[in-house]
């Protein structure tokens, strides 16, 4: 009796087989980025982490540019503009609730992210393939928040994105030197109480200039 051929694979299994080999290619960037650092990433010490064949990289990605792309826009190294609106409608907020929830986001998602703020570091002291994927990356993203904000901005508070610059700037700048300090400027820069005076401090202004 013949043993008639197995079945080929459903196209909702290959679907998931892929997205979940997508996934572990995606860990392996920050694993080995964490673990090793700018100058180990490459696509055969991508695949060995992620345990798959180099070959799937290429398949999936493109190479190894797209892949630190998608690696970029993924919202492991830097927070989505999803994840800051949250599921609230933050768009639908006044102003300066809008505006103080996003920096409150803002300010919670980078100190969750250790493995960003530890590429910042690296970028201030040398500048790559990855670093100029990801600087790109963080550019749409401003214009993301941008709109995210509204266009009320402007017309309420024209001041605010001068200020929001200095904000988003010093915040990465805080965090960056909390890897080798503990306080700046009295602030304990590891005391969730004391970047929840800093959020409030936003909060006040934001009410101030943003309140009609």
């Amino acid at each position: 009796m013949t043993t008639p051929p197995p079945a080929p694979a459903k196209p909702a299994s290959r679907t998931r087989d892929r997205a979940a080999s997508e996934e572990r290619i995606l860990a392996a960037v920050g694993a080995v980025l964490a673990r090793d650092g700018f100058a180990a990433i490459g696509v055969n010490a991508i695949a060995r982490e992620a345990g798959i064949d180099k070959v799937l990289i290429y398949r999936y990605f493109g190479g190894l540019p797209e892949l630190l792309r998608a690696w970029g826009a993924s919202g492991r190294f830097w927070p989505s503009v999803a994840e800051l609106a949250g599921d609230d409608a933050l768009a639908a907020l006044p102003l300066a609730e809008r505006y103080a929830l996003f920096f409150e986001r803002f300010i919670d998602a980078l100190r969750a992210r250790p493995l960003t703020i530890e590429i910042l570091a690296a970028e201030i002291a040398s500048r790559n393939e990855l670093t100029a994927i990801l600087e790109s990356e963080r550019e749409q993203w401003g214009q993301q928040v941008e709109a995210l904000l509204g266009a009320d901005v402007a017309r309420q508070a024209p001041e605010l994105r001068g200020i929001s610059l200095l904000l988003i700037a010093g915040v990465q700048y805080l965090l960056l030197r909390a890897r080798t300090i503990r306080r700046f400027g009295g602030l304990d820069l590891a005391s969730d109480a004391d970047w929840a005076q800093l959020k409030a401090a936003i909060r006040g202004m934001a009410l101030r200039l943003c309140t009609p």
